[in-house]
Parts: C-alpha cells; structure tokens; sequence
C-alpha cells in the first residue's frame, strides 16, 4: 500500500469553543488529505473520467489537538471491493506521536459523466499499491 503525508499547525479558526480542534475540522481534514493523494498519484485525465463521493465515515477520536500543535496526517487505502474504497487516515501529534484521530472512509467510485457507480479499475488500484 502507498502511503502519503501531510503535515502542518494547528490553526486558530481550527478549534472550538474548548479551544481544542472542532470534530468538523477532522472531518474535512480526511476529506482533505484524501483529496490530495487522489490528485498527486492520479493524472489528469483519470481524474476526468471519473469521481468519489463518501459512503461512510468511521472516525474515533482519541485526544484532542490545539492550537500550535503540529499534526501529521498518514492516509492508505486499504480495500478495494467493486466501486468502493476503504481508506484510512491516522492523524497524530507530530511531537509525540501519540494518535489523536483514527478515520476509515468508504468512498464510492463515480463514473464522471454519468454518476453511477464504476468498479475501481485494476489500473487505479495498482497506482495506490
């Protein structure tokens, strides 16, 4: 499996009234990271033929990140059965290492004219191996 990372500091319109970073900000965070890979491994013209729209977020959160903290974020993805892909993100404090948010995403596969479901072809599946 390929792995990718991204890293970067905690913001302040990251957190909440808690002063901790908001759950929504996980959320788009793993929409992120996912969007990113997706694009650094994939041309062009894959990318115009077809898209992804979420099934299923799983996410436990297990400490919370605040303001100046680094984050690294790693995402894989871990299964692919007919038009669904199961990614992982696992976002971290980089100074200590300890996980803070563990997400697996089901994504559904779109054919991008049509946006009916499209079986993940063998192709794409090897660029993410």
């Amino acid at each position: 499996m390929q792995n990718y990372t991204e890293t970067f500091d905690v913001q302040l319109q990251d957190l909440d009234d808690l002063n901790h970073v908001n759950n929504v900000r996980y959320v788009e965070w793993i929409q992120e990271i996912s969007k990113n890979h997706w694009e650094k491994v994939t041309s062009q013209e894959i990318r115009n033929e077809m898209v992804w729209v979420v099934k299923n977020h799983n996410i436990s959160y297990h400490k919370s990140a605040v303001l100046g903290d680094t984050i690294q974020m790693n995402t894989y993805i871990k299964d692919n059965t007919g038009p669904i892909s199961t990614r992982v993100v696992e976002i971290k404090n980089n100074k200590t290492g300890q996980l803070l948010v563990n997400a697996h995403t089901e994504w559904c596969l779109l054919d991008a004219k049509t946006f009916r479901p499209k079986r993940v072809p063998d192709a794409v599946k090897t660029l993410f191996l």
